[in-house]
């Protein structure tokens, strides 16, 4: 094996036991880089130069007999919407190329000092806020399994950059998707914490105002292979900075719930289509789980239409509320034309109250969620209804349709605060259908439990050359 196809913990195992260098693994990822990001772009902003000076102090280190952190060596991306020290964070606007960031945003630092080694920042859609990563800026990312099918969005560039290789771990944010969307489109793993876990601001936009629903909605995480990584970085990831006002000093590991372990599964998601691929992909989830001796049940968690709703009332009525005008202003073409059409089938209410009675209804859905996790360890549903979008097809009134659509699943974490763990099951063509397993508030640990199950059933992912 080429030093690029390791997983983060086997690579950072190598390089703190001297069997590899962290230059040598630097190397290999940017020889990788160089080899498929071509096809991809899903690295809009490489750092050969500062990556491989820090590979170099990291070997100092080594020699020098310091402490070592857990990601010690390890290649990883940064998506462009995140403070980086010494990068602009554009989010794929022209307008802000120019936005140098001055300091780390708090998962950037913590990736630092866990002893990552910074090769370049991944694609997304111009404010995040589409399923497809392509902008005037940086140009289009592509699938590495289907150059016709979006890699997903935001993150799409750190799910194609990880699918390909181009590094162990790549780092995302998701607030209605934005994470475990493009691990589904590319096959791979996602983790999307939940509220609170992962300190996340902006440096640069301290003082600045941020809508509710993104403080409520918008969360870290990370695109890896396996699911043992997305633990680790989880790890990593969640070191405390007490100036984010939401972050919680919460165990990783929560109790033990009670045996036998009991599973959702909800193959049909109500409200609208629901692709057969997927819903067989849930069943499939599910059984693994029961043949580990999971109790797996087919049944709804609560309220998951009236949930969905509320997600578009306040994204509508709050978050696009401001982030909409930026769009008008700054967007490029693709951004505003999928913007209006979202609009156009989700209004934002005509009356303020149903966005502050929304926040009110909020509270008593997660406390039945919550009430349904006191029975069920985890639930399994499709990660999007439907399988991964073609290329811009959210740019008319119908393909936009179809999207939302598919989306409603993937809007019901964010809304209630609640982590998600995206994983590939099973097949369709060159694309992998997947799944994602919800658990309650600050029990990532049951969803990377119940992932690692299903993981040993299907194969742990490898690297993939682009299938075009």
């Amino acid at each position: 094996m080429e030093l690029w196809q390791y997983d983060a913990t086997d690579l950072t195992r190598m390089i703190q036991l001297g069997q590899v260098s962290a230059r040598e693994a630097t190397m290999s990822c940017l020889a990788r880089v160089d080899a498929v990001n071509p096809k991809l772009n899903a690295i809009v902003r490489r750092m050969d130069g500062e990556a491989l000076a820090a590979a170099d102090a990291a070997d100092a280190a080594r020699r020098r007999g310091d402490m070592l952190g857990p990601l010690h060596g390890v290649p990883v991306t940064v998506k462009i919407n995140t403070d980086q020290i010494g990068h602009p964070t554009d989010q794929g606007v022209v307008a802000f190329k120019d936005a140098m960031a001055t300091e780390d945003a708090p998962v950037v630092a913590n990736l630092r000092a866990a002893g990552a080694i910074f090769i370049g920042r991944t694609n997304a859609p111009a404010f995040s806020m589409r399923v497809f990563s392509e902008n005037d800026l940086h140009g289009r990312t592509y699938n590495p399994r289907d150059k016709g099918t979006s890699p997903g969005g935001s993150s799409g560039g750190a799910g194609s950059a990880v699918a390909a290789g181009m590094g162990p771990l790549g780092h995302g944010n998701d607030i209605g998707g934005s994470v475990r969307i493009p691990a589904y489109c590319n096959g791979i793993v996602g983790l999307r914490v939940g509220l609170g876990r992962v300190p996340a601001f902006s440096p640069m936009a301290t003082g600045t105002a941020r809508p509710i629903g993104a403080q409520l909605m918008s969360t870290q995480g990370p695109h890896t292979r396996t699911v043992r990584d997305a633990r680790l970085a989880l790890s990593v990831m969640a070191r405390g900075d007490r100036r984010d006002t939401r972050w919680a000093d919460a165990p990783l590991v929560g109790p033990a719930p009670a045996r036998p372990l009991r599973a959702a599964i909800a193959p049909i998601i109500p409200g609208g289509f629901t692709h057969p691929a997927q819903a067989d992909a849930v069943r499939k989830a599910g059984k693994y789980l029961a043949d580990a001796g999971y109790i797996v049940d087919e049944v709804m968690p609560p309220d998951v239409e009236e949930v969905t709703r509320l997600w578009h009332v306040i994204g509508s009525g709050d978050l696009f509320r401001t982030l909409g005008p930026n769009i008008e202003k700054y967007g490029d073409p693709g951004a505003v034309t999928s913007f209006r059409l979202w609009m156009e089938l989700a209004p934002p209410p005509n009356d303020p109250n149903l966005v502050l009675d929304a926040y009110a209804q909020r509270d008593v859905h997660l406390f039945r969620w919550q009430t349904f996790f006191q029975t069920y360890a985890v639930v399994v549903m499709p990660t999007l209804c439907d399988l991964p979008p073609p290329l811009d097809q959210d740019l008319t009134i119908e393909g936009q349709r179809k999207v939302l659509d598919s989306l409603r699943v993937s809007l019901l974490t964010p809304l209630l605060g609640l982590p998600g763990l995206a994983v590939p099951v099973g097949q369709h063509g060159n694309l992998r259908t997947g799944v994602q397993i919800i658990p309650a508030r600050f029990r990532e640990d049951l969803a990377l439990d119940a992932g690692e199950i299903i993981e040993a059933a299907e194969g742990v992912v490898s690297a993939i050359d682009p299938m075009w």
